[in-house]
């Protein structure tokens, strides 16, 4: 496996975010390109207030047209039922053979919540702390059938042992959920969990329950203060740090070919915007800004947003990508089947099956 200099593993994103496109051959074709990449993952947002098809149908229908890749959608925990949401995630780690993620992300606007009609809109440290519950109450469900509960014996008629089985009671501020679940433990034991830790609402949740936290930075020295706090967050948990991987999420504009960064970006670091850093240049520059913030231990990898989703993707693999395999930073085949396996992440025990009983 290949590293940086500093000796951790480089890990690669990108957002397959295409407003336009309502039919899934785009969307097949991005994914397919980002793991001609060897990319971690791929993202597709989502949420009430936009426009399009849902992500996590859409990437369910881009899983079986590839192999490798982690799949991450956005998935909103306002508005939803949980016990729904653990189980659409867990079918999709099934679809894809182990390769699903959750982004986690919660609706704030008034607009969304008069779509439903059940509450008045909420602040974001309110439905952040609900979004931590959703995130604990997942992670029982899954955990709700042990590896082995499913016998399949046809000549007895047994399909699951019983024993096996755990119910889950869960009550959270606003919910409250029974299990077990109805999907069987998925084959990571729980699919990667994914926050944008950038505000600070949602910090906690991603100490407390991520195993990748984004962050949108425009600079290095920013990143890496808000990768200590959540480490040491983490850390105050009782989880072990290291178990968490932080990238800089950053918007990507490589329309000027291989010409030099615009004056503030390249090796100034990307330009603040009012939507977050946005970088504009080519992709060799974009590779040594990688190259530096990773060396120094900001961030623990890249999640990028093509300004321009086809044009910016292709320039993205096949320059800044195909530049950093060359150079030994960035690995060039997936050593591992599923997206824990891609970011060096053990799968989870069973909370339930290691103590016998409710947790």
């Amino acid at each position: 496996m290949t590293s940086t200099h500093s000796g951790r593993r480089l890990h690669l994103a990108t957002a397959l975010d295409q407003p336009a496109v309502r039919t899934a051959g785009p969307y097949v074709d991005a994914a397919r390109l980002a793991e001609r990449g060897a990319l971690d993952f791929v993202t597709l947002g989502d949420g009430f207030g936009r426009p399009g098809p849902e992500a996590l149908a859409v990437l369910s229908r881009v899983a079986p047209d590839t192999a490798r890749i982690g799949l991450v959608p956005t998935v909103t925990t306002t508005h939803t039922e949980p016990f729904h949401v653990q189980a659409a995630v867990a079918t999709l780690d099934w679809v894809s053979r182990g390769r699903a993620g959750w982004r986690i992300d919660v609706s704030t606007t008034e607009g969304e919540a008069r779509l439903f009609g059940r509450r008045r809109a909420a602040p974001a440290d309110a439905l952040w702390r609900e979004a931590g519950e959703v995130a604990d109450a997942a992670a029982r469900l899954w955990d709700s059938w042990e590896d082995d509960a499913e016998i399949r014996d046809a000549a007895t008629g047994r399909f699951v042992d019983r024993d096996k089985l755990h119910h889950v009671d869960f009550s959270g501020a606003s919910f409250s959920v029974r299990g077990p679940s109805i999907v069987p433990r998925p084959p990571q034991g729980h699919p990667v969990r994914v926050v944008d830790a950038t505000e600070r609402p949602a910090r906690a949740v991603a100490a407390r329950h991520a195993d990748v936290a984004l962050v949108r930075a425009a600079h290095p020295g920013e990143a890496a203060a808000v990768r200590g706090e959540l480490r040491a967050s983490a850390a105050a948990h009782g989880r072990d740090p290291e178990g968490l991987r932080v990238l800089a999420s950053l918007e990507v504009d490589l329309g000027d070919g291989e010409g030099a960064a615009a004056p503030g970006h390249g090796g100034g670091g990307p330009r603040p915007t009012p939507h977050g850093p946005r970088y504009r240049g080519g992709p060799v520059d974009l590779a040594q800004l990688v190259i530096a913030w990773h060396r120094e231990g900001a961030v623990d990898g890249f999640h990028f947003r093509p300004a321009e989703p086809h044009r910016d993707l292709e320039r993205l693999v096949n320059g800044t990508v195909a530049l950093l395999q060359h150079r030994g930073l960035f690995r060039t085949f997936y050593p591992g089947a599923t997206l824990r396996d891609h970011l060096g992440l053990a799968r989870p025990a069973n909370q339930y099956a290691a103590t016998g009983g409710t947790p």
